[in-house]
């Protein structure tokens, strides 16, 4: 399943902004649940509730992102029609309400994930062939690729996984967002970040020094300030290099798709890794942008890349499906 970008959105950065601002987000009936956390922190997941024994599809959003992303509602309407089951926790601090923890959360968040994966999964198995997916877009998809490496056999739980638009060299691409027109986005991730990190300093006076904050005027600074100190890395050239999903690329044992485009403003072509495990798929389009892969004339619309994911989760599974002492159709 090619993607070819329509002819009106010519440049990466169009592909990246217009699917994000421009194109109507499709409704979807969330149900939300309140979870306390390991730590007594809590977090936020909004649920999609399908029919018994259909599968069920787990997403991980971006920096900054939500159940309301224009990618998280383009692929829960497509479970929901389908009748399948869905879900999409939130990271610490992004479901609209304040987390209670002297953290946030991060790229190489792979602790993270196992526990709420670990909890998701029992409700995918209330049918004798159901499948459990798992999916991570943008920061999520780096975690969940760092998941999945760190993992190895012990994530097979899992049928299949994708991840979107990951930032799988995270140097290389915080790099690139310190330059020309990506300040753009740097921009647009300080002025919600900061704020939290003011908020977050109200409750725990001292954990970080406030003017450096304020200050730092792109995503290595930032770093450098909150997310590698909160988090357990030494700096932001610790955390980048030790949550960079590319080094575990071939330990993921899981079927696993890659889904990057190359003119992506987050990660240029030229930085993505080509070695993997055999489990997994590399797809590098030419176009797509960053999370957009919009299709179709004016004003285009969202369906190619939640297509995209589903066909490649149910062919994944379409011979574990076929062995099955149970027909199990997605």
């Amino acid at each position: 399943m090619k993607y070819t970008a329509p002819l009106w959105l010519p440049t990466g950065h169009l592909q990246t902004i217009y699917p994000a601002t421009c194109i109507a987000k499709p409704s979807v009936p969330f149900r939300r649940e309140r979870w306390q956390a390991p730590d007594g922190d809590f977090i936020d997941v909004d649920f999609v509730d399908g029919q018994p024994g259909q599968p069920f599809v787990a997403l991980f959003h971006g920096l900054e992102g939500s159940s309301d992303s224009h990618y998280a509602r383009a692929l829960m309407a497509d479970v929901a029609a389908r009748g399948w089951s869905g879900a999409v926790p939130h990271f610490r601090g992004c479901s609209g309400e304040p987390n209670l923890a002297p953290r946030f959360y991060h790229s190489g968040d792979a602790v993270e994930l196992d526990w709420i994966i670990r909890r998701l999964h029992p409700r995918a198995r209330d049918g004798a062939c159901s499948r459990f997916y798992v999916a991570g877009v943008s920061l999520g998809g780096n975690a969940l690729l760092r998941w999945l490496g760190e993992s190895q056999h012990q994530a097979e739980f899992v049928d299949a996984a994708c991840s979107v638009s990951a930032p799988l060299d995270l140097a290389r691409g915080g790099d690139a967002l310190s330059r020309g027109f990506n300040r753009f986005y740097t921009r647009m991730f300080l002025n919600t970040l900061k704020p939290k990190c003011v908020a977050k300093l109200k409750q725990f006076p001292g954990l970080f020094d406030l003017e450096a904050l304020m200050a730092a005027n792109d995503l290595y600074a930032f770093d450098n300030v909150v997310t590698a100190p909160l988090h357990g890395y030494r700096d932001t050239d610790d955390y980048w290099d030790r949550a960079s999903a590319k080094h575990v690329l071939p330990d993921i044992t899981v079927p696993t798709l890659v889904l990057n485009a190359q003119n992506d403003p987050f990660l240029p072509g030229i930085h993505l890794p080509r070695k993997a495990a055999s489990s997994v798929v590399l797809d590098y389009p030419e176009a797509g942008g960053h999370v957009g892969f919009a299709a179709g004339g004016p004003p285009g619309h969202l369906n190619w890349l939640p297509r995209r994911l589903i066909q490649f989760l149910e062919d994944a599974t379409a011979g574990k499906a076929a062995r099955s002492d149970h027909s199990c159709e997605a």
